[in-house]
């Protein structure tokens, strides 16, 4: 058969085809390197599981990862692929044609080979996150032709490589040619000039830099400035301490500008928030870091994320946000912003909002939140919004969390629009003024639901709730709700993800009924009104892994029996209820225990420092035990409070309670039977904070040890039976606040020879009913600088004396106490605010005149000299005492008359000026016409109002004390009030109020 011309030709171009396509093939396969490849696997040897690319390599199949020009080897990517060990002796740097090189993500675990410097061709080298360890190479600076360079590696790993011989500028100097380096992690630690100044000549195609968590140090060199080409730049987690320098708003092509934890200070430069081409703004976690968004916020159209958090920002958030149409990420919470906040549904791609911790205001609009399809986060807590809570935030379908705790929400809860396809998995409400009843679908399909702390009010019936197959969290504690917690083990096993329930103060009458709840571990049921004892089954919710018990203020009196308390228990809260009979013995690896204000009355067992090995908090104060204080619990090493106040304790104190002060916060024994001397064995690195032994039998010195206590804010000793000398030694404890002698057998003068380092932060000091004489101490006065300064009773946050021991929990903290005597009463301040100053030298045996220094104690709210032997004339200075709410200079010898400048004491409710020999009219005016005749017997030469006759003496004598004293008819609102006189009067008399227990001087 012919074969025509025509198909010839054909035949011919089909097989160049055929073989075009099979000479691709073989380049395809790296034919020229493939023995270098093989080689390189051999030596990678042995290949994990986890590898997709080397474990395909072989000569008969395609090269994974591998790129090829004309058979030679231009492209390696082994990322991920698990590889270990050192890569030194491969066929990898045989490689002369590669151009790019990917080792991120492997385990390699040694240095970076010298050899990587023979890659000359290689304009893409990524080296990040491989396991690399040591110093950077300087052969890297022979790669002259890199235009990418990646050596980074995770900042919570131990910094691993370093660029320290090379430096930075060693190992860049010749890559004229790079466009993007990422450094990220490593350790630099260069200062400003180095690392800047390096960068600025030597990379001036530079695009993209990143050295976060770098340890470089600031400022900011201005020689950045030179890189003119500088889109990306990333420096978070260095120590820079210094301003954000105003050039970065001159880069015009700057996109991406990240300075988070950096220790930032000054001012944030308001043209930075107005570069058209920002995409990315992150100055988080500075704390020092101030300013505010300009007026204009919408000439950075694509700004997608912008992070604020943590520094001082104030202001308004500008309505021109609302243009801001590609945000994605916004957050500004922990700053100072304040005023309204704009709508965001023009940003269509939003999906995190968190402005919590500021002091926004106003309300929510629904229509704020409409059209936000893709929103997943609100995060609006710790502010001031009121108004209803926006309905159209449950109808989004992508949103998942709602926050809006520690606001002023009010109005009720609508019910959910479509509960079944909800992506809602976390609401939190807590700590608003919402009302009415809670409406049952919200608990459909959430895992958290926080409700506590509301006006919420009607019956929940817990085993009536559907839908509770993913709730891990609930807390509807604090409300008005009626909380029915009956049921038996079937209506309740729908509860089976339960991991915390909280109830606190819901009007449970009996223990919920928990034991099918297999996954619970956090349970408070405290402040009810549940009676009888504790149902041994409780101890077995969780399968035994019950770490958090919160049973207090109820009326339990006791443990059903058998029990064993589970091994997992860490916190076990008892206070505040009526257990009797003897305590139990707590868990062995609990750190908070509180068996306090109960009715139990037998000793403490004799082995009980066993199940304290790991106990931060002790407290079995306000009971009835007897007996000693067993040796044993000087075990407790971890132990930072220790209360047995309030006990019929007796015997010595163990001296090793004293050694325990080198770890011990508090150690509190006050009103118990303990005899013999305080132990003189405080250790040199003592760390107590309040020592209390009032109210015990204890005599003898105070310990010279003590001093070594130089954290001690509160030691009081009163009501015992020391006899000693001023503690003049204690003058080293610069921290000391409160400093309680009274009713002891204390002697001599309060002068010390060496007046230096006296107490500046005193702000308590009673030394009543001792024998103490001479002068009042004229030296020590302007020491004490905590009582000169005059505070400002209306400050916002007011602080009270308190020992935080749980770094984690800012609930948990020890409150101190102390009695003050004021007005003939005594009063237990229950919390002890950091504002409140306080003198009691009353009933020693002082003499002379009363000081004109005690003028400078402008900061002082009582002050007590009575029952003295003072003489003189009252000074007049005493009016310069604008905080001064209680003075009592009665029953001594002062003379003259009262001082006019007295009636500027407008804070001034409690005045006792009785049995002394004063004479002249009585001062009138403000708070002096409120006083009685009272205030001013037994003084023959006054006269005037209040007192009977203008001119004629008084028939009460100083016979008349007892009765004087046992007739007081106290008016606690004209003390607290001030009758008007001064907002800052009624503030302060509010908080005595909340803060005061009130007995009878007896």
């Amino acid at each position: 058969m012919r074969i025509l011309p025509f198909s010839w030709v054909f035949f011919i171009l089909f097989c160049w085809i055929l073989l075009s396509l099979e000479i691709d093939g073989v380049s395809g396969q790296c034919l020229r390197d493939q023995t270098l490849l093989l080689k390189l696997k051999d030596s990678l040897l042995p290949i994990t599981p986890k590898s997709k690319k080397l474990v395909q390599w072989s000569s008969n199949s395609s090269f994974e990862g591998v790129t090829c020009e004309e058979g030679r080897v231009t492209g390696l990517d082994l990322s991920n692929e698990s590889i270990s060990g050192g890569i030194e002796g491969s066929t990898l740097f045989d490689l002369k044609y590669l151009r790019r090189l990917d080792l991120s993500y492997n385990n390699f675990s040694s240095t970076i080979p010298a050899r990587i410097g023979d890659l000359a061709s290689l304009n893409y080298l990524n080296l990040s996150n491989a396991g690399f360890v040591g110093q950077v190479p300087i052969s890297i600076s022979n790669l002259t032709r890199l235009v990418t360079l990646d050596l980074s590696f995770p900042f919570y790993f131990q910094t691993s490589l370093k660029l320290e011989n090379p430096n930075l500028r060693m190992v860049i100097e010749n890559l004229r040619e790079l466009e993007e380096l990422y450094l990220d992690g490593l350790n630099i630690s260069a200062s400003e000039k180095e690392w800047g100044q390096a960068l600025s000549s030597s990379l001036p195609k530079l695009r993209e830099l990143s050295l976060s968590n770098c340890y470089l140090s600031g400022p900011i060199d201005d020689s950045l400035a030179k890189l003119p080409h500088l889109s990306v730049i990333r420096l978070d987690g260095n120590n820079l301490s210094a301003s954000v320098p105003e050039f970065f708003a001159n880069y015009s092509n700057l996109t991406s500008l990240r300075l988070s934890s950096c220790g930032l200070n000054g001012t944030f430069p308001e043209k930075i928030f107005q570069v058209p081409t920002l995409q990315i703004l992150a100055a988080a976690n500075n704390q020092l870091l101030h300013g505010s968004l300009p007026a204009s916020m919408d000439n950075p159209r694509n700004l997608s994320r912008l992070d604020l958090s943590g520094c001082q920002f104030n202001g308004t958030l500008p309505k021109s946000m609302e243009k801001l149409t590609q945000l994605v990420y916004l957050d500004l919470s922990l700053n100072f912003f304040t005023g309204s906040v704009p709508s965001f549904r023009m940003s269509k791609n939003l999906s995190q909002i968190i402005l919590s911790h500021n002091t926004f205001t106003g309300e929510i609009p629904s229509s704020h939140w409409e059209g936000l399809m893709k929103l997943v986060n609100v995060d609006l807590r710790n502010n001031n919004f009121n108004g209803s809570v926006p309905s159209s935030l449950f109808a989004l379908p992508s949103l998942k969390q709602i926050q809006l705790s520690n606001n002023q929400f009010s109005g009720q809860l609508d019910e959910l629009p479509n509960p079944s396809s909800s992506m809602l998995h976390t609401i939190d409400l807590s700590s608003n003024r919402l009302e009415g009843p809670i409406p049952p679908s919200i608990f459909r399909n959430l895992s958290i639901l926080s409700l506590s702390s509301n006006k919420l009010n009607g019956t929940v019936q817990l085993d009536m709730i559907q839908g509770f197959h993913n709730l891990a969290f609930l807390d509807l504690s604090y409300n008005d709700l009626f909380v029915n917690g009956t049921g038996n083990d079937s209506t309740w096993s729908t509860l089976f993800s339960i991991r915390t329930l909280k109830l606190a103060s819901c009007k449970l009458r009996i223990f919920p009924h928990l034991k099918n709840q297999s996954k619970l571990v956090y349970l408070d049921l405290s402040d009810n009104q549940i009676d009888g004892k504790v149902p041994n089954w409780i101890w077995h919710v969780g399968n035994g892994s019950l770490y958090h018990a919160n049973f207090s203020r109820n009326y339990l009196k006791g443990m059903q029996e058998p029990y064993s308390l589970p091994n997992t228990l860490t916190i076990l809260d008892l206070h505040l209820n009526q257990f009797q009979g003897k305590i139990p013995l707590p868990p062995p690896f609990a750190t908070y225990v509180d068996f306090s204000s109960n009715n139990f009355t037998s000793s403490i067992p004799y082995s009980i420092g066993i199940n304290l090995s790991w106990t931060i908090f002790f407290s079995l104060s306000n009971n009835g035990l007897t007996g000693r204080i067993p040796e044993s619990i000087c075990s407790a090493s971890y132990l930072k409070v220790l209360d047995l106040s309030n006990n019929s304790l007796s015997g010595e104190i163990p001296e090793c309670l004293t050694v325990m002060s080198q770890s011990l916060g508090v150690l509190n024994l006050r009103k118990n039977s303990f005899t013999g001397l305080i132990p003189d064995a405080f250790p040199v690195n003592c760390t107590l904070e309040t020592l209390d032994v009032n109210g015990n039998l204890l005599g003898g010195l105070i310990p010279k040890s003590l001093a070594n206590c130089t954290s001690l804010e509160v030691l009081n000793l009163g009501n015992n039976r020391l006899a000693d000398n001023y503690p003049c030694s204690l003058r080293v404890i610069s921290t000391l606040r409160v400093l309680v002698l009274r009713s002891n057998k204390f002697h001599g003068s309060v002068v010390c020879r060496q007046a230096s380092g006296t107490w500046p932060a005193l702000q308590i000091l009673d030394l009543a009913h001792n024998n103490f004489s001479g002068t009042l101490p004229s030296k020590l006065i302007p020491r004490w600088r905590a009582m000169l300064e005059d505070k400002d009773e209306n400050q916002p946050e007011l602080n009270h004396l308190r020992v935080e021991f749980l770094q984690l929990s800012q609930s948990r903290y020890y409150q101190d106490t102390v009695t003050v005597t004021a007005k003939g009463l005594e009063m237990n301040l229950v919390k002890i605010l950091t504002l409140f100053t306080s003198l009691d030298f009353s009933s020693n045996h002082f003499s002379g005149p009363i000081l004109e220094e005690f003028g400078q104690l402008k900061a002082l709210h009582l002050l007590n000299l009575s029952n003295n032997a003072l003489t003189g004339v009252i000074p007049s200075s005493i009016g310069n005492l604008h905080q001064l709410e209680s003075l009592d200079f009665s029953r001594n010898n002062l003379g003259g008359s009262i001082p006019p400048s007295l009636t500027n004491l407008t804070f001034l409710s409690y005045l006792n000026l009785s049995f002394n020999q004063l004479v002249g009219s009585i001062p009138t005016g403000n708070q002096f016409q409120t006083f009685s005749a009272d205030s001013y017997v037994g003084n023959e030469g006054l006269y005037g109002s209040p007192l009977p006759n203008r001119c004629s003496n008084t028939n009460k004598s100083r016979s008349d004390e007892t009765s004087f004293q046992q007739g007081i008819d106290f008016d606690w609102q004209s003390f607290y009030s001030g009758v008007g006189f001064g907002v800052a009067a009624g503030a302060i008399g509010t908080f005595l109020m909340i803060y005061f227990e009130v007995m009878r001087f007896l």
